[in-house]
């Protein structure tokens, strides 16, 4: 019982004994440790998603903006999931910013997948916030490891250039954040008007105003919190405030636990002149993603617009958006070059999600359409192979024992592919980065310094599924795609489009 007494009065000595001494080593090392403190909080700001030091001391984050902006409103919004759905985001993005009179901020490609929403007929999704905040460091994980590129290289934004304003990202937070994005850029426009600080405060109080970390704040941003668990946007349809159709039902509800009620908004009411948003700089949306479901749009029902004609326009220009030039020369290239004959595409989507399940079915659709194709030579007298341009993302080394192997055999067919690392790919994603889109179709700085400035090396970006989509719109003898996939969608409007002509 003696010894916690003994212990207990050893420690209190102890303490007192060597108080001098330990006042005189925290004098010695307080320099070395606040230091260390320093790079110890740089690195916990830098590798955290969020401190509070970049809100000015848990406060709302201070405001962006930028002279050479000049009073503008934008409108900024969180992509996700595969490109095909990143791109029918940027559609209804458009015609938002159209609509509210707003300045479109043209996000970077993300990885496939890297955003995920969940499922709105499930009522189970990310909300907005949490999207925003994920797309600003995927975006940031891109300019880290060299790989990024804007929507705006990808796609052709040029068609609808007279009726959307646009501003492509790295711009956007360059100027209205002050941040530096020229480790994003590949050529020198691009590093000219993307420079700004590097400090880690600055990417997270970007971070916190592009996601809506602090909340609302009047004249600087507006977090639109409503996502498809409550709200379909429409316009001009009468029924502002209305229930939708699509309610979860009782089981759902019990299920889940859950009381949503959707009901159905007009986009111009809710978020445009007279209302809360509209003195906002910078308007932030969660997704902008919608689909066709028991008959509603899942998020965003807007889709025609007959009593405003400039709506309307911009709806038929957006249906369609192709791919950069460069992208579009080079499907035409390989198919004029490379294959030289009519020929058959398939698209066949083997290893994503649902897709993996489905094989048989998408093998059945496959062999259905070569004796489509077969017939139809045989009508024709064409006694030649069929010549079939594949795209899968099922590696040529694992077709053994798959219908792909028997028909790579079969003399009756020959088969053309494409690899990332194809001379005709690399090239063109050179062209492509070098020619800036992404950059120059949007607003640009009227003051530019040294637009020869060099840049940091960056990766070229993937852009094989780009191309090959490219070539389908060639196939001549026809397209054959994978039931449910967005890509097979896709190159049925470019082929709807006739985009292609060699």
């Amino acid at each position: 019982m003696d010894l916690p007494a003994s212990r207990g009065r050893w420690r209190r000595r102890s303490a007192r004994s060597h108080l001098p001494v330990v006042v005189a080593v925290l004098v010695l090392l307080l320099p070395t440790l606040l230091l260390f403190s320093s790079a110890y909080s740089t690195m916990l700001r830098a590798l955290l998603p969020f401190t509070s030091s970049a809100s000015g001391g848990g406060g709302v984050p201070q405001c962006g903006g930028s002279v050479e902006l000049g009073g503008e409103r934008f409108l900024w919004y969180a992509p996700h999931s595969g490109f095909s759905n990143q791109v029918g985001e940027l559609r209804n993005a458009a015609v938002a910013a159209a609509l509210l009179n707003r300045t479109l901020v043209v996000p970077p490609v993300l990885d496939h997948h890297a955003v995920v929403l969940g499922s709105c007929p499930k009522f189970r999704v990310t909300d907005p916030a949490s999207l925003r905040t994920a797309v600003w460091d995927h975006a940031m994980q891109l300019l880290r490891e060299g790989r990024y590129v804007s929507m705006g290289d990808i796609v052709d934004l040029s068609p609808i250039k007279s009726m959307v304003r646009t501003i492509d990202f790295r711009v956007f937070v360059s100027l209205w954040c002050g941040v530096d994005m020229r480790k994003t850029c590949f050529s020198g426009l691009c590093c000219a008007v993307s420079g700004g600080s590097s400090m880690p405060t600055d990417y997270n109080r970007c971070r916190a105003l592009l996601s809506g970390l602090g909340g609302s704040e009047k004249g600087c941003v507006y977090p639109v919190q409503d996502d498809c668990r409550t709200t379909v946007w429409t316009y001009q349809q009468n029924n502002d405030g209305a229930l939708d159709q699509f309610q979860p039902d009782e089981e759902l509800k019990r299920r889940r636990k859950i009381s949503y009620v959707r009901r159905r908004r007009d986009i111009y009411k809710v978020l445009g002149p007279g209302s809360h948003a509209e003195d906002a700089t910078l308007l932030a949306f969660g997704t902008l993603f919608s689909g066709p479901y028991k008959g509603s749009g899942s998020y965003f029902d807007i889709h025609e617009s007959p009593k405003d004609q400039r709506i309307q326009s911009l709806q038929e220009k957006i249906e369609f958006l192709p791919f950069a030039p460069e992208i579009m020369a080079a499907g035409r290239e390989f198919a004029k070059n490379k294959i030289k004959e009519p020929f058959l595409c398939a698209q066949l989507r083997l290893l994503d999600g649902q897709f993996k399940n489905h094989w048989k079915a998408t093998f059945s659709a496959l062999k259905e359409k070569l004796k489509a194709v077969e017939l139809e030579m045989k009508r024709n007298k064409n006694s030649g192979p069929v010549h079939m341009f594949i795209m899968t993302d099922l590696p040529s080394a694992n077709w053994t024992k798959t219908y792909l192997a028997n028909v790579a055999k079969d003399e009756r067919y020959k088969l053309y592919t494409l690899k990332e690392s194809d001379e005709l790919v690399v090239q063109t994603a050179q062209r492509l980065m070098a020619a800036e889109h992404g950059v120059r179709s949007g607003f640009l700085p009227k003051t530019i310094e040294n637009r020869k400035k060099d840049c940091d090396t960056v990766q070229l970006p993937e852009i094989l599924l780009y191309v090959e989509e490219s070539v389908c719109s060639c196939a001549s003898l026809g397209f054959v795609g994978t039931s449910g996939s967005t890509i097979a969608g896709s190159i049925g409007t470019m082929r709807k489009n006739n985009v292609c002509k060699w």
